[in-house]
């Protein structure tokens, strides 16, 4: 038997078969390659979200920092600021209660005739000032926790009247308003314009309470302690200073 042709037709099939298996190994090269491409962008892209967190939660912790530090010295500049007003308004008075009692009369007046202006004629009653109105409607919206509505009728009261005898209250309840929805630095700058804007109102004491509970809140208990101390000091007698004097101890 001729097993020639036999050998050339082993010879051919392993030939093609070998260049097969190189085509095969050639294109699962290329695959490998292009998986290895992908991976290698998503973990680059994966790399570039992990660094923007990281710098974004330092900016974060940078602003946190900042806002401490500004609270800090907000609560002993005030400080220092409410004992100077008080310091004052005493002093004022002393010159008032000795100008009063100091001023001695060495002549009569000289007489002067007047004369009456005509009767104007009888007029109807001005209409009531609506201040009042408005305060009460800011109040039942703070009673009913709408507390954006509120501030919209206490702030059109400070607005259009700004001499009422109403405007600190409605200052004091603006800084409630956003105690209330646990805003408590925003309620702390609104008790502050109580405290330095109104120093003779009888919301005073209680928007220097509501402050150091504000401080309190938001883990400031440097600036609390020292808004309790003014309590008890400036108002003694007031019933925030014996809530004040508890927190002391």
């Amino acid at each position: 038997m001729n097993t020639k042709p036999r050998h050339l037709f082993l010879l051919s099939f392993l030939a093609l078969a070998a260049c097969a298996s190189q085509e095969d190994l050639v294109v699962v090269r290329e695959d490998v390659q292009k998986v290895k491409s992908q991976t290698a962008g998503s973990y680059s892209d994966i790399q570039q979200l992990r660094d923007e967190v990281a710098r974004l939660q330092g900016q974060v912790n940078e602003m946190t920092h900042i806002n401490a530090d500004k609270f800090r010295r907000l609560g002993v500049e005030d400080s220092l600021l409410v004992h100077k007003v008080d310091e004052l308004d005493s002093r004022l008075q002393k010159i008032e209660q000795y100008l009063a009692v100091g001023t001695v009369v060495t002549s009569a007046p000289p007489q002067i005739q007047t004369v009456k202006p005509p009767e104007a004629p009888n007029k109807p009653a001005p209409a009531p000032l609506i201040d009042s109105a408005l305060f009460r409607d800011g109040v039942d919206k703070l009673s009913g926790k709408k507390y954006t509505a509120a501030r919209e009728s206490f702030t059109t009261l400070l607005q259009k009247y700004p001499k009422s005898e109403l405007v600190p209250n409605a200052q004091f309840n603006i800084g409630e308003s956003y105690f209330s929805e646990k805003s408590y630095e925003k309620a702390i700058l609104e008790y502050q314009v109580v405290i330095e804007k109104y120093p003779k109102s009888s919301k005073r004491s209680a928007a220097l309470y509501k402050q150091a509970v504000a401080f309190e809140m938001i883990g400031d208990e440097e600036n609390a302690r020292t808004r309790y101390r003014d309590i008890v000091k400036l108002y003694p007698k007031s019933s925030e200073a014996a809530l004040a004097s508890k927190k002391l101890k």
